[in-house]
């Protein structure tokens, strides 16, 4: 039932939507040419004349009002409420897309193209169903413009209409948009058929048109007198239909029955019947042309009974006999059964609640989104040819609350739950397809209404990524599906990790540390980071002993190197750095640099730790030789032996950069040690991203000879994964 309150509030929001657009509009042109008020006006005339509510016409104006604000959805929604709001946001977005696609010339004649635009039409008509009319309406509106005004219409223009606008229309079957776009397109593509066709039919019109109404008065007088209440109509005739007629059948314009043409309408369907036997009793029948379409309603929803019949004069009329609710459907399509005046603006946005209204409401938007999606179909279908299979590329199903959702075909519940939300894939357990409970590899078909039933907790199933049990089609939902599981097997990781950190402090009696600290002065961003590698035996317990006893450890090469001048001839050390003009000095590698042979050194006399030795080229050494000239002494490596005979070493730090995954550490430890280099120390730290990760490595090796790490570095490059490497 319809409250007046209701009625009264639609046309307040009409009166004040034009009211808010006026100033806004006046005076300004758009991209055709036409004056903006006077456009969104003819869209709202349109609105009203195939019955959607003053609510729905004052959405007309807001839609072009939105142009010219600064803030477009915040100054609607703050005036007019977020339904407007929305419903500007989606039309605009559609708008762009199109405008886009004509400024950039795009071939008709490309399927992929087109049909790509139709589905990115279908995705903004589900959003809000009130843009289907919207962009009806306002490209109804616009070939009126361009008609009156007599100036020329863009092909481009024309063309869509014929091609995506005017099949729209039919499938949804408001018959009155479909017929006026195609005439005007027809006009504008085809001028000279129009002008004949157009010719044709006012050949003898007056004539035409009196004999027409003589058979209208006879026919209704005559159902009067069999007792029949019936409304007898004389039915318009359209060019682009009669001259499609012509040229689909090869027929002369004589031969086209519905030229002349009766819509008969009555109470109910028995009554239909019983017009339709009198109707074929008092004239004679044209064989072969009759259908039922009541019977059989076409795809769209619509119904009648369809005849042709003889006049009295021997000349064709076709007799259309419907009940009321069948013409305002023939006329009106989906507007007429939309709800709009039983469900308001709710029923345009499709917001779902409990009631029985509410349920009315989501039943029509899935009656109208079923139409669409058929439409989308139709449209791929015609390119099926040249591209075989195209419209089957993806699939449209229903959430229970009608809203529309797109998958790949194949898609299964489970892709639905992981497209609606993340979370709620992974607690997918069970699924009704359009009320029945299914199995949840079920492969869904276009139109379809899904329940998707969950527990509170839990994950998904390691049998959803077993392609042979059909249960993920979608490459998204397999994402999700995969990065969960990684995200378990990464958390158990670090609770192995952590577990043997701990069991190490407790051994070390140092449970007060700080296990953040601890990763930081190891060289690692986070605990975690730690606990991670130390879970996947890529680095050693013993680097942490080191690190909480350094004093319990003998000094490593890496550390310090002692050297004194040989007793033999006084010119040379055993092995080493030879301080020039000093005896007996110690000598420290500085860590900073970890300078050796063949490097270019020099010498910074340190206070209580002897000689620093770095490499020239650091810049630690560049900085303290500029602050304090006076401390730095020249050094050169010496020629000797180590402390038992064997060939002096030094450390050295180098740095590797890899694609982050099992075994990497070991497969480079293996080349240092192919290549008889020890190492001494691995720092490692690893980073995750969406491409998988990236591993950081500094390994400390021994050389005798720096020269040859060169070498060496370039079979480490050589390894599975390894970007980058080089010295420190």
């Amino acid at each position: 039932m319809v409250r007046l309150a209701d009625v009264s509030d639609e046309l307040d929001a009409r009166h004040r939507a034009r009211a808010f657009a006026q100033p806004l509009l006046q005076g300004e042109l758009l991209d055709t040419g036409e004056d903006a008020l006077g456009h969104a006006d003819g869209v709202a005339a349109i609105l009203h004349d195939i019955g959607a509510s003053p609510a729905m016409q004052a959405a007309a104006y807001l839609v072009y009002s939105a142009d010219f604000l600064q803030r477009p959805e915040e100054v609607i929604a703050k005036a007019f409420g977020a339904s407007y709001a929305g419903l500007v946001v989606h039309t605009n977005k559609l708008v762009q897309i199109q405008r886009a696609a004509r400024e950039a010339r795009l071939a008709v004649a490309d399927r992929a193209v087109q049909t790509e635009r139709v589905r990115k039409m279908l995705l903004a008509f589900s959003r809000d169903l009130r843009v289907v009319l919207l962009r009806l309406a306002s490209r109804l509106q616009t070939l009126r413009w361009y008609a009156a005004s007599r100036t020329p219409c863009p092909k481009a223009l024309a063309l869509e209409t014929q091609q995506v606008f005017a099949p729209l229309a039919n499938r949804l079957g408001i018959w009155q948009i479909k017929w006026e776009l195609e005439d005007l397109s027809f006009r504008f593509l085809r001028p000279d058929e129009y002008k004949r066709m157009a010719r044709l039919l006012d050949e003898k019109r007056i004539e035409r048109e009196a004999g027409v109404e003589a058979f209208r008065q006879q026919l209704a007088q005559q159902l009067q007198d069999a007792g029949l209440k019936a409304e007898v109509q004389g039915r318009p005739k359209h060019l682009y239909s009669i001259w499609k007629k012509m040229q689909g059948k090869g027929l002369d314009f004589a031969r086209v029955f519905d030229v002349r043409a009766m819509r008969v309408i009555v109470a109910d369907i028995p009554a239909c019947y019983a017009a339709l036997a009198h109707v074929q009793q008092r004239y004679r029948v044209v064989q072969g042309e009759y259908d039922d379409y009541i019977a059989k309603p076409k795809p769209n929803g619509y119904q009648s009974l369809h005849t042709v019949v003889l006049d009295d004069d021997g000349r064709t009329v076709e007799v259309q006999i419907r009940t009321r609710a069948m013409h305002e459907y023939a006329e009106f399509g989906v507007a007429a059964h939309w709800a709009y005046k039983e469900a308001g603006t709710k029923g345009y946005a499709g917001v779902s609640a409990a009631g029985a209204d509410d349920e009315r409401v989501a039943e029509a938007r899935r009656s109208v989104l079923r139409q669409l999606l058929a439409w989308e179909r139709d449209f791929a279908g015609q390119g099926a040819n040249d591209a075989a299979g195209q419209g089957d590329e993806r699939i449209y199903v229903f959430t229970p609350q009608a809203a529309v959702i797109e998958l790949p075909a194949g898609a299964t519940p489970v892709d639905f739950a992981y497209t609606l939300h993340t979370d709620l894939g992974h607690r997918c357990r069970g699924a009704k397809v359009d009320g029945v409970m299914v199995p949840l590899n079920t492969p869904l078909a276009n139109g379809q209404t899904v329940e998707i039933n969950a527990i509170k907790e839990g994950g998904p199933s390691l049998d959803w990524l077993n392609p042979e049990l059909g249960y993920l089609a979608s490459s998204r939902a397999k994402t999700k599906v995969r990065a969960w599981f990684n995200a378990l097997a990464q958390s158990q990781t670090i609770a192995k990790g952590r577990e043997l950190v701990e069991k190490l402090l407790q051994r070390e009696g140092r449970t007060a540390i700080k296990l953040e600290e601890l990763a930081s002065r190891l060289g690692f961003r986070s605990a975690d980071a730690l606990f991670e590698v130390v879970g996947k035996d890529e680095y050693s317990l013993r680097n942490i002993e080191q690190l909480l006893r350094p004093a319990a450890d003998p000094p490593t090469p890496d550390e310090i190197v002692a050297l004194r001048r040989s007793k033999g001839d006084g010119s040379t050390p055993r092995g080493g750095v030879l301080v020039v003009g000093v005896d007996s000095l110690l000598t420290n590698l500085a860590r900073c640099c970890r300078p050796a042979p063949p490097d270019v050194i020099g010498g910074f006399v340190t206070r209580g730790k002897g000689v620093a030795v770095h490499r020239v080229d650091c810049t630690n050494f560049r900085n303290m030789r500029a602050q304090q000239p006076e401390r730095v002494i020249p050094v050169t490596w010496g020629v000797g032996e180590g402390a038992r005979g064997e060939a002096a070493v030094y450390p050295v730090d180098v740095v590797v950069e890899a694609a982050d995954r099992p075994a990497l550490l070991r497969d480079i430890s293996e080349v240092f040690a192919k290549e008889k280099m020890n190492v001494t120390g691995v720092h490692t730290q690893s980073v995750k991203h969406v491409r998988g990760g990236t591993a950081w490595m500094t390994f400390t090796v021994e050389v005798s000879d720096a020269a040859r790490l060169a070498a060496v570095l370039g079979q480490v490059a050589r390894v599975a994964g390894v970007r980058h490497t080089r010295r420190k």
